[in-house]
């Protein structure tokens, strides 16, 4: 075996425990959440020391983002599956494609808004622009329903309202306060998007033309 065939094994062989450390830790935070996350626990399952884990990332804190910037990815590309045609109905998908991720990812999403950095260092730019993307998402649908607004005014809309819709789900996820049965947390969000609408002076669906259906 030559130079080159030794070295592109390395690679590989330091690529696939890269994977494997993400893995691991998103199936920690996943099931236990953030704060369970340890970076001995990590190192143990991946078969590897504690130098190992810095020596890819730089430190933890580098592991934690790269879950956190796969779990917007993912979360983005839900978003943007949501029909387009029909703002007023886009605006309600984009609530509920929401809740749905929210709702099967709920420790994974919590990891990406409460993570903070060691050393009070800033969180990056990077994720922070990848968050206000998605968020931005609700942009499209409120210019086709308000022509006549100013971009500024549209951007702070869209914001609201999904900044709104997070805190509705995040607190009626959160089984050890306000927790809302999920049959009524659907309706809840939608009522919110009819109230939100009915505000701006547009005709929102109405719950009866919803079709409401069990959260999954």
């Amino acid at each position: 075996m030559n130079n080159v065939q030794e070295e592109s094994l390395r690679d590989q062989k330091k690529f696939r425990r890269r994977l494997q450390i993400v893995e691991i830790a998103r199936g920690i935070i996943s099931a236990k959440g953030l704060r369970s996350l340890k970076v001995r626990d990590v190192a143990e399952a991946a078969g590897c020391s504690v130098g190992s884990v810095y020596n890819e990332f730089g430190d933890f804190d580098g592991v934690i983002l790269t879950v956190n910037r796969e779990t917007v990815q993912a979360l983005t590309a839900r978003l943007r599956g949501v029909p387009a045609e029909d703002p007023v109905r886009q605006l309600y998908g984009l609530a509920e494609t929401y809740l749905d991720f929210f709702a099967a990812h709920a420790n994974l999403l919590r990891s990406l808004f409460e993570h903070r950095m060691e050393d009070d260092r800033p969180y990056p730019d990077d994720i922070l622009q990848m968050v206000m993307d998605a968020f931005a998402l609700m942009h499209p649908p409120l210019v086709r329903l308000l022509p006549d607004a100013d971009d500024v005014k549209i951007a702070l809309l869209s914001r609201t309202l999904f900044s709104a819709v997070h805190g509705i789900i995040s607190l009626g996820l959160e089984e050890r306060m306000v927790a809302v049965p999920p049959q009524m947390l659907r309706q809840q969000i939608e009522q919110f998007v009819d109230t939100h609408l009915a505000g701006l002076g547009i005709a929102g669906l109405g719950i009866a033309g919803l079709g409401i259906r069990p959260l999954r």
